[in-house]
């Protein structure tokens, strides 16, 4: 299957004399809003050249999200659990526990300005990550997020593993990546996840993959500095105690 997207450059590295991109992890799951609020506030700095770009890797509690695409009536089952409407691109999506989060926050001017690009870079970050635990992940003209085949359900069956969702605000990113190595994949049952009804959902561990998130972690690290170029690591954002 052909994809415009594959012939996009996917190499999306800094100019020259740029600092490594900050690499945080947090192993507390985040709240959602508390997350958002750092991202938002570590993007306009971004912009304003007042802090170095950073990729934070973290868990949510469970949630849905609702992006600017949203449609009510995929929410399925509104009451499960807490629903967060939020600035990214994109429909419903889950968070929970098991499912790695990252938020990319970097400076498309030091890039290229480019989003069709950028959103291409992201999803072969996911694919080279997929292909280190021997998983073929791939793209899809008509939706964005990187999809696994399943023959074991069907020829033409297959499966979302990680979903996008980004927003740029004066060329800053924030917002990012899910990928999903070992969550409750009926908590998925409470939405359509991102508008589709004719494809289902997996994980790296449904797949018959046991692997843990550091493992996932130092995987996505090579990728991402493949792509994106070199990383430094940092301690984890600090947060309110408090924040939800």
């Amino acid at each position: 299957m052909s994809n415009l997207r594959d012939s996009l450059a996917v190499q999306f590295h800094a100019e020259s004399g740029s600092e490594p991109v900050e690499w945080a992890i947090t192993d507390a799951l985040v709240g959602y809003e508390a997350a958002v609020a750092f991202m938002e506030a570590r993007a306009k700095a971004i912009a304003a050249g007042q802090a170095r770009e950073m990729v934070w890797l973290l868990e949510h509690p469970p949630l849905y999200t609702a992006g600017t695409s949203a449609d009510a009536a995929d929410l399925v089952d509104p009451d499960r659990f807490p629903v967060h409407q939020t600035g990214r691109g994109g429909q419903y999506t889950y968070h929970g526990p098991g499912q790695r989060v990252a938020y990319v926050m970097l400076d498309l001017k030091r890039r290229a300005p480019d989003l069709r690009r950028y959103v291409a870079a992201l999803e072969a970050w996911i694919i080279a990550t997929l292909d280190g635990f021997n998983v073929r992940g791939e793209r899809r003209e008509d939706r964005v997020g990187v999809w696994v085949r399943r023959p074991d359900k069907g020829e033409a069956a297959e499966d979302k593993i990680a979903a996008i969702g980004i927003r740029v605000r004066r060329w800053a990113t924030f917002h990012g990546i899910s990928l999903n190595v070992e969550p409750d994949l009926s908590h998925f049952s409470g939405i359509v996840p991102c508008g589709v009804t004719q494809h289902g959902v997996t994980s790296l561990v449904d797949l018959g993959i046991p692997v843990t998130l550091p493992e996932v972690d130092s995987v996505m690290r090579t990728a991402f500095e493949e792509i994106f170029g070199p990383t430094v690591r940092v301690d984890a954002p600090l947060l309110p105690s408090h924040a939800a």
